[in-house]
């Protein structure tokens, strides 16, 4: 069972998506981070999905730590509300320093920049780099094109099915704290 310390990092979208279910989901996990004691790992951001999960701890007592980079700091961070705060010169840095800050990783729903995180994270751990847990909050069903997208990698020889054991997909919230709570 894992110790009221966890560090939990969180990848996920700065914009809230059109499907109110991610706003939810992303209260629901805040919630749950505050509830477990846990610590939250984040972007930084105080808008979208990342916004909500961060608000969710905070104002459940959840020790929060920010990351981010000074050049997001007025698009992702504009009222910068929750919790301690780093702020790095690169979106590498600040990679590399949320990694660094978290015993597991649990990506919502997301654009872009959360499916570089979650592909760096993942990649290193398929080089052996690491080997925290990394969890895929599959909300709504969100991640099934990815989850079909790494099986035609491995069907067509750019991986190894060991790549899916990498990584576990959970449907929803209760499903990561069940999981979690087994680790």
């Amino acid at each position: 069972m894992p110790q009221p310390n966890l560090s939990l990092c969180v990848y996920c979208g700065a914009r809230p998506g059109v499907n109110p279910v991610y706003l939810k989901a992303a209260n629901d996990l805040g919630a749950l981070i505050a509830a477990k004691g846990w610590r939250l790992v984040y972007g930084a951001g105080d808008v979208g999905i990342m916004g909500a999960v961060a608000e969710a701890a905070h104002a459940g007592g959840s020790p929060t730590l920010g990351i981010i980079p000074t050049h997001l700091l007025n698009r992702e961070a504009p009222r910068g509300l929750f919790g301690d705060r780093i702020i790095t010169e690169t979106m590498h840095e600040r990679k590399k320093v949320m990694f660094m800050n978290a015993d597991a990783i649990a990506v919502l729903p997301g654009g872009a920049g959360s499916l570089d995180e979650f592909f760096e994270i993942l990649t290193w751990a398929q080089l052996g780099l690491h080997d925290k847990p990394i969890f895929l909050i599959d909300i709504n069903g969100y991640w099934q094109p990815l989850n079909a997208l790494i099986d035609h990698v491995i069907t067509e020889g750019f991986a190894d099915a060991n790549l899916k054991r990498l990584f576990q997909i959970v449907p929803d919230i209760d499903t990561l704290e069940t999981t979690l709570s087994r680790s």
